[in-house]
């Protein structure tokens, strides 16, 4: 199991789309979190999520855990699997609770009521790649992987000596 959870190949382009993400998200969650980037700090975005969307307040702190840790193993390839899949389960939810009342579209000219999917699609997709491929190189996963006790020793075939 751990070798599954932590396998991927020394692919630099996965490192890429997995900095990317990561830093995405870690900027979203600091704004939860933290207050970062102009974000509300933590107790306003349980307050928001909590009363103004319904939300039961255990899964606004998996919300704002998953956006601001999750970032933080995507950046650095830490548990890279499950940081993509909590991601994508909560960039599902938030298509469907708030954005695709709004359209396909964001909200480029300011004329709609919010903001539509389309970044959320994309994000599902390349957060779906890493779930699958894992973290690329340069990553802890890969590190982990690389000198686990886990990891498969190579089958090395020796013929049987003719008699």
């Amino acid at each position: 199991m751990f070798h599954r959870l932590f396998h991927t190949p020394d692919d630099h382009t996965l490192t890429l789309l997995r900095l990317g993400l990561g830093v995405v998200f870690f900027a979203h969650g600091a704004q939860k979190v933290l207050g970062w980037f102009g974000g509300s700090g933590y107790d306003a975005t349980v307050n928001f999520f909590t009363h103004t969307m319904g939300i039961p307040e255990f899964l606004a702190v998996l919300v704002i855990l998953a956006e601001f840790l999750g970032g933080l193993g995507l950046f650095f390839g830490l548990l890279s699997r499950i940081a993509a899949f909590a991601l994508a389960v909560e960039m599902l939810v938030a298509v469907y609770l708030v954005h695709f009342a709004n359209g396909f579209f964001m909200n480029w000219n300011g004329t709609q009521r919010g903001e539509g999917f389309e970044f959320h699609i994309l994000a599902i997709c390349m957060l779906f790649t890493i779930m699958v491929r894992g973290a690329g190189a340069w990553s802890f996963d890969h590190l982990i992987d690389r000198n686990s006790r886990f990891h498969a020793a190579p089958v090395r075939y020796s013929p049987q000596p003719s008699i």
